[in-house]
């Protein structure tokens, strides 16, 4: 069965975007690139809110991401080749190849999701990831710790939720970033 994995960027206040809804205090470095891009390439479907989708869609639609470096042309390839699904009640159109737009967050459709496909499930946004955190669906959480304090904003992690975790893996990057890779126990 594959697993459903919650992956985020986070200030150490634990917030995904500031106040006013902006996290360029998130932009990675090379390294970084090459690390998240070999933590996708085994992720061959992505479950995204919408703002999520928003924010990647340009590794699709916006040919320059790509050819400002080829670890972004690698990133930029790998997010192409995964199937999307897209949650959202507002959204009419979608813009990017191998997507699906749902609008309804369906638990027991998850739990057939992972135990039909063979490759673990990445689930982005953390409107969406709080759904799946309270249906009891996530497996893994990948939280990436930006060595910054915004003071509020939307929260990466829900409310309201209770699990313990195992620490699998921690990585610390040259700009201060740490990766750590959580199982839930």
């Amino acid at each position: 069965m594959a697993k459903l994995i919650y992956m985020t960027n986070m200030s150490l206040d634990g917030y995904t975007e500031d106040k006013d809804g902006k996290f360029d205090w998130t932009e990675p470095s090379e390294e970084y690139y090459r690390f998240i891009t070999n933590l996708l390439r085994s992720m061959h479907t992505h479950l995204l809110g919408r703002r999520m989708y928003e924010t990647m869609e340009v590794w699709e639609t916006d040919p320059t991401m790509a050819a400002n470096s080829p670890l972004r042309r690698d990133f930029a390839e790998v997010w192409q080749a995964a199937n999307k699904y897209v949650y959202s009640k507002t959204m009419q159109t979608l813009s990017t190849g191998k997507t699906q737009l749902e609008r309804n967050f369906v638990p027991e459709v998850i739990r057939q999701l992972k135990g039909s496909v063979d490759q673990d499930i990445l689930i982005g946004g953390p409107e969406l990831a709080a759904q799946a955190f309270r249906s009891g669906l996530i497996d893994e959480c990948h939280l990436f710790l930006v060595p910054i304090l915004v003071g509020g904003g939307k929260q990466a992690l829900p409310d309201n939720v209770r699990f313990e975790l195992e620490l699998l893996q921690e990585h610390r990057f040259d700009s201060g970033v740490v990766f750590l890779r959580y199982g839930i126990k």
